[in-house]
């Protein structure tokens, strides 16, 4: 009994998995739109209905991908803001340009700051965005703080703060039409707001 449990779960994920995998390429390269659910079952071997036992509809599938690709995005910035050990205030700042230099990769533009918000709407794209970051940012702020880099505040208040500028510098630069002096000048304003956080 056990073993078949086992096995029909192991089916499930895989199922899911298949999914996911499909999915993820095709809302990266062409956005939620431009995908049928056709397609992404072709894509994936599976069935129309294998998709609906797995997920309610294309929507709740793409909610799946955006959690997909903000784990992604989280552990690789995680990777960056610790990978030398030197100040809080510096491990701040890398993981900044982390998040930076993921959102400006294609996939993650189209689908976590082009699609996201349009698809699930703008609440409930803020709350995916805090449930991954809002924990991260916090974590770095009050190293900052503790290390006497960034003056004593409140520091969830600041980490939502933080976290909605940077949503709002990755859509910039994604918007923008020369993308690369985007980047540019949002490095040079984010620098000035991250220097105007030093502690006295």
């Amino acid at each position: 009994m056990n073993v078949t449990r086992r096995t029909q779960a192991d089916r499930t994920a895989a199922t899911r998995q298949a999914l996911l995998e499909a999915a993820r390429p095709l809302f990266g390269e062409r956005g939620y739109t431009d995908v049928s659910t056709e397609e992404i079952v072709r894509r994936a071997g599976v069935t129309r209905g294998a998709l609906y036992h797995q997920f309610q509809d294309k929507r709740a599938l793409f909610r799946a991908v955006i959690d997909l690709v903000e784990q992604e995005v989280l552990t690789q910035i995680a990777e960056r803001a610790g990978a030398v050990d030197d100040a809080p205030g510096q491990a701040l700042r890398r993981a900044i340009a982390a998040w930076l230099d993921a959102c400006e990769r294609p996939d993650v533009q189209r689908i976590l700051l082009l699609d996201a918000p349009v698809v699930l709407g703008w609440e409930a794209w803020q709350e995916i965005a805090q449930q991954y970051g809002l924990g991260a940012t916090e974590t770095l702020l009050q190293a900052a703080i503790d290390d006497g880099v960034i003056a004593p505040q409140p520091v969830r208040a600041l980490a939502h703060i933080l976290l909605g500028a940077l949503d709002q510098a990755a859509l910039y630069i994604a918007r923008a039409p020369d993308r690369v002096a985007a980047r540019v000048d949002m490095d040079t304003v984010i620098d000035h707001l991250i220097s105007g956080l030093r502690a006295p």
